[in-house]
Formats: C-alpha cells, structure tokens, sequence
C-alpha cells in the first residue's frame, strides 16, 4: 500500500480559509526526512507554529468574523485567520511512526475549532510503500 507523507511545506487548506498554508513540522528527537524535508506527525497540530494562518477567515463561528459581520448588518466580513485546532491530525499513519507518532499523510485531518477542516492538498513528498 502506497503512502502520500505529508513533509514540511506540504501545501495545507482550511474550508473557511481564503487562502492555503504550509505544514511547519518540528523535530521531535531525531529529525526524520524524506525526500530531504522534514517529515510531519500527527502531533504537528499547534496553531500558528505548525499550521500557519489560512489569510481570512470566514466562519460565523469564529466570534471576530461573528463580530465584524454584525458590524457590516449581517453582510460576511472575513477577518483574519487564527487558527485553533482542538486535537491531532487524524487518522494518521497506521503502520508508519515517526518519533514514536503516527507519520502525517494524503487525506489527514484536522479540526478548527471554529469550525473548520484543516486538509492537506499537496503532502509535498513522493509515494512510498509501508509495510
């Protein structure tokens, strides 16, 4: 079976963000690499330090959007992306750890908490197979 793993820079998008984001990950022990970039877990999940900003935000239920479209009388005023992400990327790796955390690849995701999902759209690294 064919794994897509997510390594650093790997091409992120948000469903209430106007704009896509690059996977930071960080070396938890022994940097782990392929295809020369740094390899993400599942635990690559802080805000802002691992998931970059997604430009505007559009979810009504992210109180400054809230806020800013009640200002506007109820037309969608986007406002800028913070995201708050409530767990780890999800499903993970089933057979693939890195660092003892299930290795991040294709079709990962992971939540906002004002509502958003958090989707890789290019892992950034070639095919390889696990066995």
């Amino acid at each position: 079976m064919g794994l897509n793993n997510a390594v650093q820079a790997a091409v992120l998008q948000c469903s209430f963000g106007l704009a896509p984001s690059t996977l930071m990950p960080l070396p938890k022990g022994a940097p782990v690499m392929i295809g020369g970039v740094l390899a993400g877990t599942t635990q690559d999940m802080a805000p802002v330090v691992n998931i970059p900003p997604f430009g505007m935000c559009t979810s009504l239920a992210n109180p400054t959007v809230a806020a800013a479209t009640s200002a506007a009388l109820g037309v969608l005023t986007p406002m800028p992306c913070v995201p708050v992400t409530t767990g780890p990327w999800l499903p993970g790796a089933v057979r693939t750890l890195v660092n003892g955390a299930p290795a991040l690849t294709a079709g990962d995701k992971c939540l906002c908490t004002w509502g958003g999902v958090i989707s890789i759209v290019n892992p950034g690294a070639p095919t390889v197979t696990s066995g």
